[in-house]
């Protein structure tokens, strides 16, 4: 390997872990590789009161302006926090990594969801959890939430909240898989598009970092996650409704699961179809769920 790469990451705990699970992968693949990790503050980081929406770059585009001014090299990403829209000049040139996709209960009596006394408070800032929480047990008051992992469990512990909804990924890259007092099927709560699943992205023009992300990439994982953003980037273009979204492959076949959220209604569907049609497989599930939000 020739240069020293820079690999850029926020500065969490969560996102150091997971630069730590890449660096792995690259040191696995390229045992002679170079590389110096460099922490980026993002706007996520440094605001920790305002909404924030799946996707909206809050965590994400301070690492792809240090990307495009040359101070990093290649940018890791959590794949659910990156916007649809897919900026000039930078591409994803590896999705090595996924953790388990589901969603997770963190809550102070150590109980589940359902025997939560009524009137729980349940700290969430994801418009796509709060609508399935409440479609599970209508009678719990679903709060905002903000801040890291270890943020959002301290207010649970403290007493401010009932319970939190976290990425169940989150817990068990930190360790903390045993702070959660259920684990959501999917059938019960759908997961973000993507959530889990590690993207490295650089600049199109440079081939040495292309290269080295290349020999981490995972085409399988890839496709499958490429399936419900397909599916969300067709939404965006259309529509504001919470969504998610979850792939599954079996064999050479593509599974994907979706939802959309309108008027507080929940509307779901699934295609199906050879994993090689993924992005056809997202856009088509897409139009049929609008569909049916316009039959309503």
């Amino acid at each position: 390997m020739g240069r020293t790469l820079r690999l850029g990451t926020r500065g969490s705990a969560l996102a150091r872990a997971q630069t730590e699970l890449v660096l792995a992968a690259l040191r696995r693949a390229i045992p002679d590789i170079s590389v110096e990790v460099v922490t980026v503050a993002t706007r996520g980081d440094l605001d920790q009161t305002s909404p924030v929406r799946e996707g909206s770059g809050w965590f994400t585009t301070a690492l792809q302006e240090a990307l495009r001014e040359g101070r990093v090299d290649l940018a890791i990403h959590s794949y659910k926090d990156l916007p649809t829209a897919r900026p000039e000049g930078l591409v994803i040139a590896a999705v090595p990594l996924r953790e388990d996709p589901r969603d997770a209960l963190v809550s102070y009596s150590g109980q589940p969801l359902r025997a939560l006394p009524a009137g729980a408070r349940i700290g969430t800032g994801s418009p796509r959890r709060a609508v399935q929480l409440t479609a599970i047990r209508p009678d719990v008051e679903v709060v905002p939430m903000r801040g890291n992992v270890d943020t959002r469990i301290r207010k649970v512990r403290a007493g401010e909240v009932d319970a939190a909804v976290l990425a169940l990924a989150g817990l068990r890259r930190l360790g903390l898989e045993k702070e959660a007092a259920q684990v959501f099927g999917p059938e019960e709560m759908l997961p973000a598009p993507a959530q889990g699943a590690l993207a490295v992205e650089c600049r199109a023009d440079d081939d040495e970092a292309l290269a080295a992300a290349r020999a981490i990439d995972d085409p399988v994982l890839r496709a499958t996650v490429g399936a419900e953003r397909a599916f969300l980037a067709r939404l965006e273009a259309g529509c504001s409704f919470p969504a998610a979204a979850y792939a599954e492959v079996f064999g050479s076949t593509l599974k994907l699961h979706g939802l959309i959220a309108a008027e507080g209604k929940i509307i779901r569907s699934k295609v199906g179809g050879p994993i090689e049609a993924w992005a056809g497989l997202g856009r088509q599930l897409a139009d049929e769920l609008l569909a049916k939000a316009k039959r309503r």
